[in-house]
C-alpha cells in the first residue's frame, strides 16, 4: 500500500518540484487512509509549489478517515488553515477551490465548512477551461456524485 505514493513528486523545469497530479487525485478520491498518509507524508518533506493547498487539502481528506473525534477534529482543524491560507493568497486559484469545493460537500455539518460551496462551485465552472487536463478529469469524475457540480456543466 506504501507504494502507491511512490513516484509521486518529480524534478520541474526550475528546481522546484511539481505533484503528479492524477496520483494526488486518486489519493483524494480514496477511502484508503494508507494511501493519503503517504502522499501526505511526502509532500509534506518536499518542495513541492503551492505546497500548503496540497498539504491542507490531504490533512482534511485524512481527518475523514482517521479515528477518534480529537484526532479528526485537530486534522481538518490544521488543514483547514492551510487549505484557506493558500486561497486567500490565490483567490482565484480554481484548482485549490475545488479541493475546498470537495471537502466542504463532505465534511460534517458539525464543523460549519459549508458556506463558500456556491462561490467555489461558480469559479470552478468559469475557469474549468484554463485547467490543466488532469483537474479537469479529475472534476468530471467528481461532479459525478457533486450536489454542486453536475457532468452537464463540463
Amino acid at each position: 500500500m506504501f507504494l502507491v505514493a511512490s513516484g509521486m513528486i518529480v524534478q520541474g523545469q526550475n528546481s522546484k518540484k511539481e505533484l503528479n497530479k492524477s496520483e494526488f487525485y486518486a489519493a483524494m478520491a480514496s477511502e484508503n487512509l494508507v494511501s493519503v498518509d503517504a502522499l501526505l507524508k511526502e509532500v509534506t518533506n518536499s518542495s513541492v509549489s503551492n505546497k500548503e493547498a496540497y498539504e491542507g487539502a490531504l490533512l482534511m481528506k485524512k481527518a475523514g478517515l482517521a479515528s477518534g473525534l480529537g484526532k479528526k477534529f485537530n486534522l481538518f482543524k490544521s488543514g483547514h488553515k492551510k487549505l484557506d491560507k493558500s486561497i486567500e493568497k490565490e483567490n482565484k486559484n480554481a484548482e485549490f477551490r475545488f479541493f475546498r469545493l470537495m471537502i466542504q460537500e463532505q465534511a460534517p455539518g458539525i464543523l460549519n465548512y459549508y458556506s463558500q460551496i456556491d462561490e467555489d462551485s461558480q469559479l470552478i465552472k468559469s475557469e474549468y477551461k484554463n485547467l490543466p487536463q488532469v483537474v479537469q478529469k479529475a472534476i468530471v469524475n467528481y461532479s459525478k456524485k457533486s450536489k454542486v457540480l453536475k457532468p452537464e456543466f463540463f
